[in-house]
């Protein structure tokens, strides 16, 4: 956006071009991409338009400029500090959150840091498309304080007996969370689905690892360019239950990575080689009656609080050393992050650790 066009007339520029079908729609650039959402995020354009801006993008496929241009905007406005730790996880779950299975993957963070390796997990409470369990439930389940400013969660995760914190969007980024009414209308899928999850609220002092989920192809590599961009040194992408980050437990997988913003690679993974043995690719839903479907090609959870409780009971279970899913879960997960990040020279060894940490009890005392 050049200084004398204001935000109206650069939102109005951009729809004339994305918004004119199929055949005719054209790209916009980076720079107009992040001028848009960030007129956006300022509440200067109106929601009408707004929707229109991010509903041709989608329709058209957004570009890697244009994902890199709404992340630019995110990053811009997002409040983001640095922690007194060398190396971060930065964990990005979906932040529409689960809905056909219980999530433990909030209870990522404690077993990471009881391996030493500190980690900030970021999300909100409930957006499109799914409407799911997220993070933010399960931990508020749990006890923890779901709204912890960032020198609380920068406490948190520099304090060698915790090495952890959530930190919810709305402390971050008021201005992105405040668009979830209207994400709810759009109800599809949109840009901002895809770039929220790049956010950077707190970072380490050398090294910070994005480590997300995906479930189509193309997303590995959209993933990785948008990473680099943002400076994650390194990244690792999880093809996901539910485009989570913990992998199916019952079949091989594929995840990707880069270390010092190199170029990502491709990797087999398989439970088996972990000793992973379920007949389950997740933590089942438990068997009541509240958590239902809607009828619709989407499942819904009819209860999430209870959903959430259940969930964050299971994990916790897990936490101190019961055998089932939510523990094997665990264990696949933090052992393919703890390899990532160069704690241990293969995943098996990294899986020998985490079995340690979670059979001894020794995360319970980090979930205050």
């Amino acid at each position: 956006m050049t200084d004398s066009m204001s935000s109206q007339e650069l939102m109005h520029s951009i729809i004339q071009r994305i918004a004119t079908g199929p055949e005719l729609s054209k790209d916009i650039s980076l720079d107009e991409a992040s001028g848009g959402v960030s007129a956006i995020l300022r509440g200067e354009i109106d929601d009408v338009q707004a929707a229109i801006f991010l509903i041709a993008l989608r329709m058209k496929r957004e570009t890697d400029d244009e994902n890199k241009g709404a992340l630019d905007a995110i990053l811009k406005v997002s409040e983001s500090r640095q922690a007194n730790v060398d190396e971060l996880i930065s964990l990005a779950d979906p932040y529409s959150g689960v809905n056909r299975n219980l999530p433990i993957a909030p209870l990522i963070p404690p077993v990471l840091a009881a391996c030493g390796l500190p980690c900030v997990s970021h999300g909100l409470d409930s957006v499109g498309p799914k409407f799911g369990i997220t993070h933010r439930h399960v931990l508020q389940a749990v006890g923890i304080d779901v709204d912890m400013s960032l020198d609380t969660a920068i406490s948190r995760v520099e304090d060698p007996e915790l090495g952890w914190a959530y930190v919810d969007q709305r402390t971050f980024c008021p201005g992105l969370h405040n668009l979830t009414g209207l994400r709810q209308q759009i109800i599809k899928r949109q840009v901002l689905t895809t770039v929220e999850v790049l956010a950077k609220p707190i970072t380490g002092r050398i090294k910070t690892h994005l480590v997300t989920g995906y479930v189509h192809k193309p997303y590995p590599a959209k993933y990785a360019s948008l990473a680099r961009f943002a400076r994650f040194e390194g990244c690792l992408l999880v093809r996901g239950t539910e485009g989570g980050v913990i992998p199916s437990l019952r079949q091989s997988g594929m995840i990707y990575r880069y270390q010092d913003m190199g170029q990502e690679e491709a990797i087999d993974i398989s439970p088996d080689a972990l000793g992973i043995e379920q007949p389950l690719r997740a933590v089942p839903l438990p068997d009541d009656t509240t958590i239902n479907t809607n009828g619709d090609e989407i499942a819904r959870i009819g209860n999430v609080s209870g959903a959430a409780m259940a969930a964050a009971e299971t994990g916790l279970r897990a936490l101190q050393g019961e055998k089932g899913p939510a523990y094997d879960s665990l264990l696949y997960s933090c052992a393919l992050i703890l390899w990532h990040a160069g704690r241990f020279h293969s995943v098996t060894v990294a899986a020998d650790q985490v079995r340690q940490v979670l059979d001894s009890g020794a995360v319970h005392h980090r979930m205050r």
